[in-house]
């Protein structure tokens, strides 16, 4: 009886070095099409969604939200910091595209859309407050936390939360910036 579990771990190991040695052997190919005109394969799809969506909730968990996350001084705030760095990936009011998002993969979304089936406002607002200050790795979406202080970022949560009901002709008062406030954004 011994003598067999040996033999079924000793398999295991030789089955899983052998893992190890093939998944390595792809990887330093280079056969795999990393080119972003290329989607991943399902597999791959589903492994790095997974990823992303489980770090980001867990990541976002022990985040506290203002209590005045509404009001209306955070979405003018952060209106103008969205226009500047966020509209010309994730988009405004009436645009469904540009030339910029085309040649992107993964697509980054269209926050100007409603997303079904969120439940949980409070996560959703720790976990766009986590993205904006840390980013996504190898998705082309910047940690703005490095140059931005946390009420900056929380103002920006707030648009995001009233951008979806926002028409073109209201996104545009409330993203302009005025003069004397350039925010340090050009």
């Amino acid at each position: 009886m011994a003598s067999r579990v040996m033999i079924s771990a000793k398999s295991l190991l030789i089955v899983g070095l052998l893992g190890v040695v093939v998944l390595a052997g792809y990887l330093y190919s280079g056969l795999y099409p990393i080119g972003a005109d290329t989607p991943h394969n399902k597999l791959t799809f589903w492994a790095l969604e997974t990823l992303r969506e489980n770090s980001v909730a867990r990541a976002a968990k022990a985040i506290q939200v203002p209590a005045d996350l509404g009001t209306p001084s955070r979405l003018l705030a952060g209106g103008p910091d969205y226009n500047e760095m966020c509209s010309g990936c994730h988009l405004r009011p009436g645009r469904t595209q540009s030339d910029f998002t085309q040649g992107l993969y993964p697509s980054p979304p269209n926050l100007s859309r409603l997303k079904a089936g969120e439940e949980d406002i409070a996560q959703r607002r720790k976990e766009h407050f986590w993205i904006i200050k840390h980013g996504i790795k190898a998705s082309g979406m910047p940690a703005w936390g490095p140059t931005h202080d946390d009420e900056r970022i929380w103002n920006m949560v707030a648009f995001l939360e009233r951008l979806p009901e926002l028409s073109s002709e209201q996104y545009q008062i409330l993203t302009a910036r005025g003069e004397q406030d350039s925010g340090g954004h050009h």
